[in-house]
Protein backbone atom coordinates (compact mmCIF):
# COMPACT_ATOMS: atom_id res chain seq x y z
CA UNK A 1 0.00 0.00 0.00
CA UNK A 2 2.99 2.37 0.79
CA UNK A 3 4.33 1.82 -2.79
CA UNK A 4 1.15 2.78 -4.39
CA UNK A 5 0.65 5.59 -2.49
CA UNK A 6 4.25 6.79 -3.08
CA UNK A 7 4.49 6.20 -6.40
CA UNK A 8 1.44 6.01 -7.86
CA UNK A 9 -0.62 8.72 -6.35
CA UNK A 10 -0.88 10.43 -9.40
CA UNK A 11 -2.44 7.81 -11.24
CA UNK A 12 -6.77 7.86 -11.98
CA UNK A 13 -8.51 5.84 -9.42
CA UNK A 14 -9.65 2.97 -11.99
CA UNK A 15 -5.68 1.81 -12.72
CA UNK A 16 -4.83 1.44 -8.75
CA UNK A 17 -6.22 -1.60 -8.23
CA UNK A 18 -4.80 -3.19 -10.74
CA UNK A 19 -1.36 -1.36 -9.94
CA UNK A 20 -1.71 -2.83 -6.21
CA UNK A 21 -2.54 -6.22 -7.14
CA UNK A 22 0.55 -5.96 -9.55
CA UNK A 23 2.60 -4.29 -6.79
CA UNK A 24 1.75 -7.26 -4.07
CA UNK A 25 2.35 -9.65 -6.76
CA UNK A 26 5.98 -8.88 -7.43
CA UNK A 27 6.35 -8.20 -3.47
CA UNK A 28 5.18 -12.16 -3.08
CA UNK A 29 8.01 -13.27 -5.85
CA UNK A 30 10.92 -11.22 -4.35
CA UNK A 31 9.94 -12.28 -1.31
CA UNK A 32 9.87 -16.24 -2.37
CA UNK A 33 12.74 -15.60 -5.03
CA UNK A 34 15.17 -13.94 -1.43
CA UNK A 35 14.13 -17.06 0.68
CA UNK A 36 15.36 -19.03 -2.25
CA UNK A 37 18.99 -17.73 -2.82
CA UNK A 38 19.37 -17.70 1.19
CA UNK A 39 18.26 -21.29 1.39
CA UNK A 40 20.61 -21.72 -1.81
CA UNK A 41 23.59 -20.34 -0.03
CA UNK A 42 23.40 -21.07 3.75
CA UNK A 43 22.62 -24.73 4.04
CA UNK A 44 26.04 -25.40 2.08
CA UNK A 45 28.06 -22.64 3.90
CA UNK A 46 26.43 -23.84 7.44
CA UNK A 47 27.23 -27.46 6.45
CA UNK A 48 30.79 -26.50 6.19
CA UNK A 49 31.25 -25.38 9.66
CA UNK A 50 30.29 -28.55 11.25
CA UNK A 51 32.04 -32.20 11.07
CA UNK A 52 29.87 -35.49 10.72
CA UNK A 53 32.27 -36.98 13.66
CA UNK A 54 32.47 -33.60 15.59
CA UNK A 55 36.12 -33.05 15.09
CA UNK A 56 37.32 -29.70 16.70
CA UNK A 57 39.85 -29.50 14.07
CA UNK A 58 37.93 -29.72 11.30
CA UNK A 59 39.15 -27.85 8.37
CA UNK A 60 36.09 -27.11 5.86
CA UNK A 61 38.73 -25.96 2.74
CA UNK A 62 40.33 -29.57 2.91
CA UNK A 63 36.97 -30.99 2.04
CA UNK A 64 36.75 -29.07 -1.15
CA UNK A 65 37.75 -30.90 -4.16
CA UNK A 66 39.28 -28.80 -6.86
CA UNK A 67 38.75 -29.68 -10.25
CA UNK A 68 40.91 -31.94 -12.22
CA UNK A 69 40.62 -29.61 -15.57
CA UNK A 70 41.24 -26.64 -13.64
CA UNK A 71 43.42 -24.58 -15.75
CA UNK A 72 44.91 -23.16 -12.40
CA UNK A 73 46.27 -26.23 -11.62
CA UNK A 74 48.80 -26.63 -14.52
CA UNK A 75 52.24 -25.75 -14.83
CA UNK A 76 53.41 -22.49 -16.53
CA UNK A 77 55.04 -24.02 -19.51
CA UNK A 78 51.59 -26.10 -19.97
CA UNK A 79 49.44 -23.34 -19.79
CA UNK A 80 51.26 -21.61 -22.03
CA UNK A 81 51.33 -24.53 -24.58
CA UNK A 82 47.89 -24.92 -24.56
CA UNK A 83 47.67 -20.84 -24.86
CA UNK A 84 49.66 -21.19 -28.12
CA UNK A 85 47.80 -24.25 -29.62
CA UNK A 86 44.34 -22.25 -28.76
CA UNK A 87 45.62 -19.33 -30.65
CA UNK A 88 46.44 -21.67 -33.67
CA UNK A 89 43.22 -23.53 -33.97
CA UNK A 90 41.93 -19.58 -33.76
CA UNK A 91 43.92 -18.67 -37.16
CA UNK A 92 42.76 -22.01 -38.47
CA UNK A 93 39.13 -21.36 -37.89
CA UNK A 94 39.72 -17.70 -39.72
CA UNK A 95 40.96 -19.66 -43.05
CA UNK A 96 38.05 -21.38 -42.96
CA UNK A 97 35.41 -20.85 -45.76
CA UNK A 98 32.23 -18.58 -43.66
CA UNK A 99 30.08 -21.63 -43.99
CA UNK A 100 32.58 -24.03 -42.96
CA UNK A 101 33.65 -21.67 -39.99
CA UNK A 102 30.14 -21.05 -38.96
CA UNK A 103 28.68 -24.63 -39.22
CA UNK A 104 31.43 -25.82 -37.21
CA UNK A 105 31.40 -23.51 -34.73
CA UNK A 106 27.71 -24.12 -34.06
CA UNK A 107 27.87 -27.47 -33.76
CA UNK A 108 31.03 -27.79 -31.54
CA UNK A 109 31.89 -23.98 -29.96
CA UNK A 110 27.81 -23.70 -29.19
CA UNK A 111 27.07 -27.05 -28.74
CA UNK A 112 23.67 -26.87 -30.70
CA UNK A 113 22.39 -30.36 -32.93
CA UNK A 114 22.47 -30.71 -36.23
CA UNK A 115 18.87 -29.78 -36.00
CA UNK A 116 19.46 -26.20 -34.73
CA UNK A 117 22.65 -25.53 -36.54
CA UNK A 118 20.81 -26.25 -39.92
CA UNK A 119 17.71 -23.66 -38.79
CA UNK A 120 20.18 -20.60 -37.84
CA UNK A 121 22.36 -21.37 -41.08
CA UNK A 122 18.63 -21.54 -43.56
CA UNK A 123 20.17 -24.68 -45.04
CA UNK A 124 19.35 -28.93 -44.48
CA UNK A 125 20.80 -30.87 -41.67
CA UNK A 126 23.09 -32.62 -44.93
CA UNK A 127 24.62 -29.07 -45.33
CA UNK A 128 25.25 -28.66 -42.25
CA UNK A 129 26.76 -32.37 -41.68
CA UNK A 130 29.09 -31.68 -44.67
CA UNK A 131 29.98 -28.65 -43.98
CA UNK A 132 31.35 -29.65 -40.29
CA UNK A 133 32.81 -32.53 -42.11
CA UNK A 134 34.93 -30.35 -44.10
CA UNK A 135 35.52 -28.09 -41.58
CA UNK A 136 37.27 -30.53 -39.48
CA UNK A 137 39.19 -32.29 -41.69
CA UNK A 138 40.59 -28.53 -43.35
CA UNK A 139 41.64 -27.75 -39.51
CA UNK A 140 42.98 -31.18 -38.63
CA UNK A 141 44.88 -30.87 -42.05
CA UNK A 142 46.06 -27.35 -40.82
CA UNK A 143 47.04 -28.30 -37.79
CA UNK A 144 49.42 -31.15 -38.32
CA UNK A 145 50.88 -29.21 -40.94
CA UNK A 146 51.89 -27.16 -37.77
CA UNK A 147 52.68 -30.40 -35.74
CA UNK A 148 49.64 -30.80 -33.56
CA UNK A 149 48.31 -34.09 -33.90
CA UNK A 150 44.80 -34.50 -32.95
Amino acid sequence: MLKLSEKYSDRPLAELPLLFQRILQNAIRDFYRRQKVRALWTTPVSALFGSADGDEDFDPLETLEVESESKWMEPPPDQLARAQVLGLIDKALEKLPARQRQAFLLRYWEEMDVAEAAKIMGCSEGSVKTHCSRATHALAATLEKQGIKL
